[in-house]
């Protein structure tokens, strides 16, 4: 059973090895801008003309500035509304470049992809701790009357909402433990989370995904598998930090750690 985990660990890690690696994975993330920050719609380094309009984006630019609108050369007028997809299937193309149409409680921005990002070609891997099979131990989830809202800080210094949909409760050396956790589309859970080795050892926080619940909600609290956010690879992500109560009080050596260097 060991050696099965731990295979199955290393298949994992190669795959998101691969994935933060990718030509439109978060290493090509080069800049995110707010059009609240441009009232004149002129985004940095970037052509035409960026303008709110209600639940949407109006992008106007001509044919010489070199934007393609769904696989097309793009000229005139469109109205965009956030993109929800896979990054390289943004409606807006630069290029090679990816322009990704995002919303965050009402506030419309740009991100900008590009698979020639420096960070990209100077990406060294991931350090993660081998599996361990201590770090994998059973949870068990109950979810909120109602979903709840909780103001954190985010990467980039804005506070914003985060969903949760109740509390994982496991045990882990003899302490009982809890996270708080958002409840994902396909019913696994998302949490966030910080602990004694946050910014000493690994990154300042960290991502668990546990999976779905069942009818009696248990789960599995796998900390081998523990991510790093996107932000760990682009200063331009707007992660948000653990909700008060996900800090652990124990070193959580296991899982992602840091970007190699």
């Amino acid at each position: 059973m060991t050696t099965d985990a731990s295979d199955a660990w290393k298949l994992w890690h190669e795959h998101r090895v691969e994935a933060v690696s990718e030509p439109y994975g978060p290493l090509a993330l080069i800049g995110t801008h707010w059009l609240d920050d441009h009232p004149d719609g002129r985004l940095p380094g970037l052509p035409g003309t960026w303008a709110l309009a209600d639940d949407a984006v109006v992008l106007t630019a001509t044919g010489a500035e070199g934007l393609s609108v769904d696989g097309r050369p793009f000229e005139g007028e469109v109205r965009l509304s956030a993109d929800l997809g896979p990054t390289e299937a943004a409606r807006v193309a630069y290029g090679e470049r990816r322009l990704v149409v995002l919303v965050r409680e009402g506030v419309w921005g740009v991100r900008d992809f590009d698979p020639a990002a420096p960070a990209r070609r100077e990406f060294r891997g991931i350090e993660a701790t081998p599996y361990d099979p201590r770090w994998s131990v059973p949870g068990r989830f109950t979810p909120y009357d109602a979903r709840r809202t909780v103001r954190v800080p985010n990467a980039d210094g804005v506070e914003r909402g985060l969903g949760l949909g109740g509390e994982v409760a496991f045990v882990f050396d003899g302490q009982e433990l809890t996270l708080k956790a958002a409840v994902r589309d396909d019913g696994s859970l998302w949490a966030v989370f910080g602990d004694t080795t946050s910014g000493n050892g690994s990154y300042r926080f960290r991502f668990l995904y546990p999976s779905a619940p069942d009818a009696e909600g248990r789960t599995t609290v796998d900390f081998n598998r523990a991510l790093l956010p996107p932000c760990a690879f682009a200063d331009h992500f707007i992660c948000p930090f653990p909700p008060p109560g996900n800090t652990l009080g124990v070193a959580v050596a296991a899982g992602e750690r840091n970007p190699a260097r």
